[in-house]
């Protein structure tokens, strides 16, 4: 068995930048990934946006750490030369009736310290992006987009140059408490392969099950977990669009949007469909071409002039989320001793957007919590 003073469960983006954060701060550090590479669940299934923190409640974890993680990832990518747009994004009501809802969000991105949104009336957000239809729209300039996979690597080669070790096709089993430490069993049989000082669940859709696996562990401090498939259509020939249009947001996510990739294409979604069942590893990540009905139907109310036929299934993502179908969205949760009584644990739950944004600060905050 051999000993290791941290181990991150994870070897997506919030993992990775939390390895990251740990090696550099000086802790031996090994991430345990059970898939054959980084980043191939939710942190390669996503719009890849990065996002201004106008949406969360203010003083949320959420809210808090995208605010600041936008910022550190901006400075992060130009330091590295990782490729990235500030492109901004209109958010639109294309009804009169959405202008309060629209007026309260640009409230709460202001309370959220979002300082650059800028109110337009119908014709100005069409001058922007003429072939937009919208009663009102607000201008967020600091959204953007970013080369994910580019990051991931860029975070790992961060952490391995610090001394952290990754250790793919390794699955955790089960973990106990001895003492102060963990112990981590990643094959079936009587004896552990690890025992660490301190693990960080950063399994995303796999996080509850993981921290149902910690014997010891008390299950009032597991929350109950929900999962909402996303799917996304590409748009056939170029988007007529320079910056990311998205609609007032609908309960389960931020409703079907357009974003684009770093080469100018767009793609729409993602739609929400609630799943039943835990089996991740079940999970089906087919589109199926039936459900671009409606999208059709939710983007034209934004841009009438979307033809026929022309959008193609694309790919799609699994959100892991807190709160389920009818419920206000739920936190980020970060659990660590304080919270659940457990010394070395520290549990990320809920961890879906904007998650990509906030992974630098959401690093930051973990790194602080386990040097306590």
């Amino acid at each position: 068995m051999d000993d290791v003073d941290c181990a991150v469960i994870g070897a997506g983006v919030v993992g990775l930048a939390i390895a990251r954060a740990l090696a550099l701060a000086g802790r031996e550090t090994l991430i345990l990934e059970q898939e054959t590479g980084i980043g191939s669940g939710v942190s390669a299934r996503n719009s890849e946006v990065v996002h201004s923190g106008l949406y969360y409640p203010t003083d949320s974890l959420k809210a808090r750490l995208c605010v600041a993680g936008k910022s550190l990832l901006y400075d992060y990518c130009e330091s590295r030369g990782i490729a990235h747009r500030r492109c901004g994004k209109l958010i639109v009501a294309t009804s009169g009736d959405q202008i309060g809802e629209l007026e309260a969000l640009a409230r709460l991105g202001e309370a959220n310290g979002v300082g650059d949104l800028v109110w337009l009336d119908g014709r100005d957000a069409a001058k922007l992006e003429p072939g937009l239809v919208a009663e009102a729209a607000l201008l967020s300039p600091s959204t953007g987009i970013v080369d994910s996979h580019g990051l991931m690597l860029s975070l790992l080669a961060d952490a391995e140059a610090a001394g952290a070790l990754l250790a793919i096709k390794t699955n955790v089993r089960r973990m106990a408490l001895e003492g102060r430490h963990v112990l981590i069993w990643t094959e079936d049989g009587p004896e552990p392969a690890l025992r660490a000082r301190r693990v960080v669940n950063a399994a995303s859709l796999g996080a509850i099950d993981l921290a149902r696996r910690i014997e010891g562990f008390p299950a009032r401090h597991i929350p109950q977990g929900w999962y909402a498939k996303g799917s996304y259509f590409g748009l056939s020939g170029r988007s007529p669009f320079s910056r990311l249009i998205y609609p007032l947001p609908e309960p389960g996510g931020l409703g079907v949007h357009l974003t684009l990739d770093l080469g100018g294409q767009g793609r729409f979604g993602p739609d929400v469909e609630w799943l039943d069942g835990e089996d991740v590893d079940g999970f089906d990540y087919t589109v199926d071409p039936a459900r671009a009905g409606g999208f059709y139907q939710a983007i034209r109310r934004y841009w009438p002039a979307l033809g026929d036929g022309v959008l193609v299934p694309a790919y799609a993502g699994i959100r892991p989320k807190l709160s389920g179908p009818g419920m206000a969205a739920a936190n980020f949760r970060i659990d660590d001793a304080v919270v659940h009584g457990v010394p070395g644990i520290i549990n990320l739950f809920g961890i879906e957007s904007p998650g990509l944004t906030a992974s630098l600060a959401i690093a930051d905050f973990v790194a602080q919590r386990a040097a306590l």
